[in-house]
Parts: C-alpha cells; sequence; structure tokens
C-alpha cells in the first residue's frame, strides 16, 4: 500500500453486517409502536401501582410513575429489535 493512499480493500466474502439492537430499537418505526405499547401498558401499571394515591388526592411518586411507561417501552423496542436481528440472520 501506497502512502497517502486511502485503504480500498473491500472483502467480498463476508455478508454485510447487521445493524445493532440499539440501532434498531431507535428506528422510527420500531420506536413508535414501542412507545404505543407504553403508553398502554404504563397507564395501566400506574393506575394498579399508584390507583390508591390517585384517588386519595396523595402525591405521586414520580420516579416510579416515569418507571412504569419506560420499562415497557425499552422491553417492547428491545424485543421488536431482537426480532429483526434474528430474522436477517435467518433464525
Amino acid at each position: 500500500m501506497l502512502i497517502g493512499q486511502p485503504n480500498s480493500i473491500v472483502s467480498s466474502d463476508r455478508p454485510p453486517r447487521a445493524p445493532g439492537v440499539l440501532r434498531l430499537m431507535l428506528k422510527p418505526r420500531i420506536a413508535w409502536s414501542a412507545l404505543k405499547v407504553s403508553m398502554v401498558v404504563g397507564t395501566v401499571l400506574n393506575v394498579i401501582n399508584n390507583g390508591d394515591h390517585f384517588w386519595t388526592n396523595h402525591p405521586v411518586n414520580l420516579w416510579q410513575a416515569a418507571l412504569n411507561f419506560v420499562v415497557p417501552f425499552c422491553v417492547s423496542s428491545y424485543s421488536a429489535a431482537r426480532n429483526q436481528v434474528q430474522i436477517a440472520r435467518g433464525d
């Protein structure tokens, strides 16, 4: 290889690398679907976990209320992204 020349060697034996799970989790189609799932599941979890606080006008733990939405989003988007990786690999 000459000095100053870019390395233009491309291996054609390897299949193209599939995008990572995290990158797929953030794709708009997967993220939007996961957001819809987390809104439904998070609302149900908040009613179950904080229902007595809502009905009696007591303060709600905002950290717990937020996690009731974040966790279902992460689970749903990870599951969808992992499924896409498995389909791309042919598993």
